[in-house]
């Protein structure tokens, strides 16, 4: 561990300066030929020993060659397929540091509301523009509702939520359902609020509010947290295995477009394990996912107990682990903090520090359960409350099953101190990082959650660099697209919105930003033997970008795009042959349409058991201490518990 830390920081000032060494590739052996020789353009390998290389040549999938192009094309024959990257540069394929695949898919099938640059969701009328045009799409017809994902009252130029009213000039006879950017919030037509039931003698549950209008009783559309996740359980369609396996797929395709070849499923439930199995069991797993299931309802999660729980994929799928929640957002305001919030929410005491997911009894009980059975844990945790609670009970794990190599991680750390990087260090905890939130929402922390000394220091990667630590960088896509690009850019320069740099001192160089998306990406998920590096012997997981990232402005870092996915040696994507070119996120519109699914059998339940656990009801959510805030949890629960039953649509 120390002597891959050290060849990493050691590497850092190579790359940074652009070193061009070269390795020559072995000799072939006899009749090795190569399907495929890469050259013609920049090829970073992150590779300490090597950085960069002229060509790289693949077989059945595989690395068998990297280095200088004389001996590369040793390994040419009449039938090798020389690409030419015509001056593009090929990397590692990115790899996930955290993410949601089939949520994606939900997004990938809604309406875009995003603000600018991922969308054009920065008005009320454009966002009824947006939803007008979306009404006549298959998705909108197959469910028999209008369903839009991502806007941001912070971003819209009225500074408030779209209302009923708003929704219902899009349509009266459609039930409307927005889901806000966070996933706490969302708002419904009166349509919408007429199927979930919501009257002016709705009450507000608990963990939630109903806004209300002028008369302080009729619902206006706009619901918080529990009050939103329940009533949209009500609206949003009852998903059968098709459906569900065609949302994944979806979100699948939109990880491809931006460069993923390995991509996490960070809070799996028993419905999404299962549509990994069958697309996995029918050959249409086109990327690596590895999925870390829900400990949080759960001690012994059954999916643990599958053949799919293993270090080795099965046709693109397996399990990696557990996943447990620890607290909520801090742009939401339901993160744990150790120290009060700048500006509380509305209502709440001027000593307001957000609160705890599960007590800490109960977490120490489950990463102890983990560690007896030597599952790796992955837990999110936002503030620093939290942070003390998972250290706190990994620390009693260790102290009774030992250290291992078990690669713990703290999924997203914003606002984690000092000294629990020091102790996340001693105790081998990976750092999973949200750099993204300098971007999207660093002006908001500054000025509304944290002030602006926490906030210059969210999601430190410069300080765990100098502490020596491997750490990742990762999109929670659906909460954001799954932009590399846009992580890239954000680590690198940690902009903000409106063009401030928050934290200057934390911002790192493209080699270590590269690093937390690639190879150490593969450390993260126990792969760093046969991806995240271009070496030979690992499987040719590859992306083309436009241009050497190393070569940009780092001002520009924002407008490379992806060129072209290439999984185990084979395309599985282009933008040539898309007609939406896909940089830091500019998707200005989600896919849609529905992909069809062959060699499946629907009306067969998938291979194991777990696919028949019993749907939880309606109002199992509310015996949930605290939402815990995720767009795995929120947008999983509504989605995994969807009630209407949309029957045939006559539009």
């Amino acid at each position: 561990m120390k002597h891959v830390i050290l060849q990493a920081l050691a590497s850092s000032l190579v790359g940074l300066l652009g070193a061009t060494s070269i390795t020559a590739a072995a000799q072939p052996a006899a009749a090795q030929t190569a399907d495929a020789i890469y050259t013609g353009g920049p090829i970073i390998t992150m590779n300490d020993s090597a950085p960069r290389a002229e060509a790289v040549a693949v077989k059945d999938g595989k690395i068998i060659a990297v280095g200088a192009k004389a001996e590369v094309e040793k390994f040419k024959s009449p039938t090798t397929n020389t690409v030419d990257l015509a001056g593009k540069t090929l990397l590692p394929g990115f790899i996930d540091g955290h993410g949601h695949v089939s949520l994606t898919g939900v997004q990938a099938a809604s309406a875009n509301l995003l603000p600018a640059p991922d969308g054009e969701g920065n008005s009320i009328a454009k966002i009824q523009e947006i939803l007008r045009e979306y009404a006549k799409t298959e998705a909108s017809k197959k469910f028999n509702m209008i369903l839009g994902f991502g806007y941001d009252d912070a971003q819209i130029a009225q500074k408030r939520h779209p209302t009923r009213q708003d929704l219902d000039e899009v349509s009266k006879d459609i039930p409307i359902l927005l889901i806000h950017q966070s996933c706490h919030l969302g708002a419904m037509n009166t349509k919408a609020l007429e199927l979930a039931g919501l009257t002016a003698e709705s009450k507000d549950p608990q963990g939630g509010v109903i806004r209300r209008e002028a008369d302080g009783k009729t619902p206006s559309g706009v619901l918080e947290e529990t009050a939103f996740m329940l009533n949209a359980m009500a609206v949003f369609p009852k998903l059968n295995a098709e459906q569900f396996a065609q949302l994944t797929v979806m979100g699948q395709d939109l990880y491809i477009k931006h460069g993923f070849t390995t991509a996490q499923e960070g809070r799996a439930s028993g419905s999404s394990h299962s549509s990994f199995v069958r697309l996995a069991e029918a050959g249409l797993m086109k990327i690596d996912v590895v999925s870390y299931v829900d400990m949080v309802f759960a001690d012994e999660p059954p999916e643990m107990k599958t053949p799919w729980h293993a270090r080795m994929y099965k046709n693109g799928y397996r399990v990696g682990g557990v996943k447990l929640n620890l607290d909520g957002s801090i742009q939401g305001k339901t993160g744990y903090l150790t120290t009060p919030y700048k500006v509380p929410p509305p209502g709440a005491a001027t000593n307001y520090r957000g609160y705890e997911t599960l007590p800490d009894k109960v977490i120490a009980a489950k990463v102890d359960k983990a560690y007896a059975n030597g599952w790796q844990v992955l837990a999110h945790c936002n503030g620093d409350a939290a942070i003390d609670q998972y250290i706190s009970a990994v620390r009693d794990a260790v102290a009774k099953h030992g250290m291992a190599d078990r690669r713990s991680v703290t999924i997203h750390a914003q606002n984690v101190r000092m000294d629990q990087l020091d102790a996340m260090k001693e105790l081998g905890i990976i750092p999973s990082l949200f750099g993204m939130h300098c971007f999207y929402w660093g002006d908001w922390h500054r000025d509304e959650t944290l002030g602006a000394v926490r906030a210059e220091k969210i999601s430190p990667a410069a300080s765990a660099l100098k502490r020596g630590m491997i750490f990742t960088q990762h999109h929670d896509s659906p909460v954001a697209q799954p932009s590399a690009i846009r992580i890239l850019s954000s680590v690198v320069t940690r902009r903000t919105r409106s063009g401030d740099i928050l934290g200057a001192d934390e911002r790192i160089g493209v080699n270590d930003a590269l690093k937390s998306l690639t190879i150490w990406g593969a450390y993260q998920h126990f792969e760093e033997k046969s991806k995240g590096s271009l070496e030979v012997g690992k499987v040719a997981d590859f992306v083309v970008l436009s241009d050497d990232p190393f070569k940009v402005d780092i001002e520009d870092l924002d407008e490379l795009t992806v060129v072209e996915t290439i999984k185990s040696g084979k395309s599985i994507y282009t933008a040539a042959a898309n007609a939406k070119k896909v940089g830091a996120s500019t998707l200005k519109q989600f896919p849609q349409q529905l992909p069809q699914l062959t060699g499946i059998q629907w009306d067969e339940p998938a291979a194991d058991a777990v696919s028949q656990r019993p749907r939880r009801g309606i109002y199992a959510f509310a015996s949930v201490p605290k939402a815990c805030g995720c767009a795995g949890c929120a947008l999983g629960h509504i989605v995994t518990m969807g009630q209407r039953d949309v029957g045939s649509s006559t539009r």
